[in-house]
């Protein structure tokens, strides 16, 4: 195993439409998935595409951690938000319905930056696991805005293209003084009331 070296916004690579896998059970897509795995751990990412590594296939690593989830969660909403570290080789995406969310992203190719992306909050994604066999899940929250954030790298797209609102795009030092500017001011009690 090994720690690879990541890709910046502005590489080739991550700019083009990733190869399929022909055998995801082949010994070289498994050494590549075991770097890939550890080179996002080392990162602290929630995920890491092939691309991402300087290799152009359409694979995909992502796990959706407890502490990244939302801290608050409607009853109503109230499904799972995390996902067990995933391999997804050759992976489709089905999205379940037009409601989507805007959600802060921050990603191993775009160091330093944030930005609040529209994604869709419901979907079924299909692939295969080193093993070949199918994997099919239901996603909904951050699961679900892992895996279409990961598998938009595999078509090219960095999250800032998924942007509607390039004000939302923003430096991770500079997140409290963003949020602070944008709250309301306290009201003023009126003493003679």
């Amino acid at each position: 195993m090994a720690i690879r070296k990541i890709a910046r916004m502005g590489h080739p690579v991550l700019q083009g439409v990733a190869k399929p896998v022909p055998d995801p059970t082949a010994p070289d897509v498994k050494a590549l998935v075991r770097d890939m795995i550890e080179t996002m751990i080392d990162a602290n990412g929630a995920g890491l595409a092939a691309p991402q590594v300087y290799e152009p296939w359409r694979i995909v690593v992502f796990q959706a951690p407890p502490e990244r989830a939302p801290e608050e969660v409607d009853e109503e909403e109230a499904f799972d938000h995390t996902a067990p570290l995933t391999v997804l080789v050759n992976p489709e995406i089905e999205i379940l319905g037009p409601e989507m969310e805007k959600g802060w992203e921050g990603c191993l190719s775009v160091p330093g930056l944030r930005g609040a992306v529209p994604r869709y909050t419901a979907l079924r994604y299909r692939g295969y696991g080193l093993d070949g066999a199918p994997v099919e899940r239901i996603a909904r929250g951050f699961h679900a805005r892992v895996v279409q954030h990961e598998c938009d790298h595999l078509d090219g797209v960095l999250y800032p293209q998924r942007m509607d609102d390039l004000s939302e795009l923003i430096f991770e030092t500079e997140a409290k003084a963003w949020l602070a500017a944008r709250e309301p001011e306290p009201k003023e009690e009126n003493a003679d009331a």
